[in-house]
């Protein structure tokens, strides 16, 4: 393992205020002797629903100037950034039918997803950021996937166009593509990698997003996670083994996009 003299890598997670995010930001303060942390978020009310420390930085990442003193001097970037539909009010569901979507102005996932992504990218890549980790998500190769017409925000195809730009950005990457997310302890499951959302034909779709943060946690120590892209889920709770043995899981991935 590594040299226990060599200094910490500092990482900065960005949507450290969303609910995937605050837990990678949290895993990484918990282990302060192998990580420095720094956060990202939009607000200062988001800041402070996360603790409020110093090293949470408030920009917002469509603002491609504000974003250098957050990465400056971070060794490794985990991207957590989304765009969110909200639903909108009036919604019965003992009527029937389905709730309508809609995104806030502004906040479209072509702002967010693709160029407050991109705009990450490039602050890194200038600051010299040695690996990003991305999460994305399943569903990219299909473009009339049902979250696309959510609010017309074609949120699969903006999200894979930034990974796509990652992918060729020349900085060592990571590209995590989750299932359904699930707020569910993590850590107790048998996590399984695929390619080209060949899962989602399968019965194993979803995953906790605790186990979504330690796996963007433990693919910063690992070669073999650099220069791959994967999709992820896990098997039912008492179904298989807990994943443990990360660089074995990194090891299966053959794919680069």
């Amino acid at each position: 393992m590594a040299d226990s003299a060599a200094p910490r890598p500092t990482v900065l997670v960005t949507g450290a205020g969303g609910r995937t995010g605050h837990i990678v930001y949290n895993k990484l303060k918990e282990r302060s002797e192998q990580f420095v942390a720094r956060g990202l978020v939009r607000t200062e009310e988001s800041k402070q629903k996360i603790g409020g420390a110093d090293d949470v930085y408030i920009a917002d990442i469509r603002d491609a100037d504000r974003l250098a003193p957050a990465v400056q001097g971070a060794d490794a970037l985990i991207i957590l950034t989304s765009a969110v539909p909200k639903m909108k009010p009036g919604f019965d569901p003992s009527k029937g039918g389905r709730p309508e979507f809609y995104y806030e102005d502004g906040m479209y996932p072509e702002q967010v997803d693709w160029i407050g992504q991109k705009n990450q990218i490039d602050a890194a890549k200038a600051a010299g950021v040695k690996h990003i980790v991305l999460v994305g998500s399943m569903g990219g190769t299909n473009p009339n996937h049902p979250l696309n017409s959510l609010g017309n925000g074609n949120i699969l195809v903006w999200k894979r166009k930034a990974e796509q730009y990652l992918a060729d950005s020349g900085v060592p990457y990571t590209i995590i593509r989750p299932g359904g997310l699930q707020d569910k302890d993590g850590g107790v499951r048998e996590l399984i990698v695929g390619k080209d959302d060949e899962l989602l034909q399968t019965d194993t779709k979803s995953i906790p997003r605790a186990d979504v943060a330690e796996v963007c946690v433990q693919a910063l120590q690992y070669e073999e996670a650099k220069f791959k892209a994967f999709d992820l889920a896990s098997k039912p709770e008492g179904v298989g083994t807990p994943t443990k043995d990360f660089r074995a899981l990194f090891s299966q991935i053959t794919a680069r996009f």
